[in-house]
């Protein structure tokens, strides 16, 4: 059986893209670092959906913490594999960077860069293994294109992850796993809640900020059979903002 891991998926675009995939049949692995209850919770709504889905903590920053992680649901699930990942943790620390800390840069850095590392790679031989194939999706982020002032570290994150992207897309194609990249804007959120919303939506051709289900149909598409010929491609989602 084909399974779906979901980084950061007990909230906000997680969370969406988690309810998305259960949609489309695939089993789901809700991945948290802290949150059980919230992760519960979305196991709870798929299961009354009649999906299929369990949480799995995962500290993505700890290479150790994820390859026993891994290791482990792989030892309960030896016919099964994760065929579709999508790397969505990612945490913010907004500051100007001469007032940014050792901390803000490296939390940052470790959890959207390192995270996507440790996870892909453990995850890659069983993908690449016999033509298996799969569906690698990696967050990132208006910011990692256009660049926002005060957010250094994450913008620099973000643009790693699409640098990462269109690397490891030509790595995995012969072997039938494509990986792509999705870059939201702005997004209502818990990262987003503290942001001021009004005054940003004037910025926005669409005069609203997004909706995680909406960034969720994108990544459902991408882990579809229909997108099995897109591979290396960032795609934003932002009501037009540039």
């Amino acid at each position: 059986m084909k399974y779906a891991l979901v980084t950061g998926g007990s909230r906000g675009i997680g969370r969406a893209v988690c309810l998305k995939l259960a949609e489309m049949g695939y089993p789901v692995i809700v991945g948290y670092c802290s949150n059980q209850a919230a992760a519960r919770e979305v196991c709870d709504l798929i299961a009354q959906n009649g999906g299929n889905a369990a949480s799995l903590q995962l500290d993505v920053c700890d290479k150790k913490a994820v390859e026993a992680a891994l290791g482990a649901w792989e030892q309960d699930h030896p016919d099964d594999y994760i065929a579709y990942l999508v790397n969505n943790a990612g945490v913010a620390r907004d500051n100007l960077m001469f007032m940014m800390t050792d901390d803000d840069w490296d939390t940052v850095i470790r959890t959207s860069v390192n995270g996507l590392f440790y996870v892909t790679r453990f995850l890659l031989p069983k993908m690449m293994a016999r033509g298996r194939g799969g569906r690698i999706v990696n967050m990132s982020s208006l910011s990692g294109l256009k660049g926002l002032a005060g957010q250094t570290n994450y913008c620099a994150a973000k643009s790693a992850v699409i640098g990462a992207t269109r690397a490891l897309a030509q790595e995995t194609a012969s072997r039938n796993v494509t990986v792509n990249a999705v870059a939201p804007g702005f997004i209502a959120t818990d990262m987003t809640k503290d942001l001021p919303e009004e005054e940003l939506k004037k910025m926005i051709p669409m005069k609203r900020f997004g909706k995680p289900e909406e960034v969720a149909e994108l990544v459902g598409f991408l882990c579809s059979d229909k997108a099995s010929y897109i591979t290396g491609e960032v795609i934003s989602i932002n009501g037009g903002l540039f």
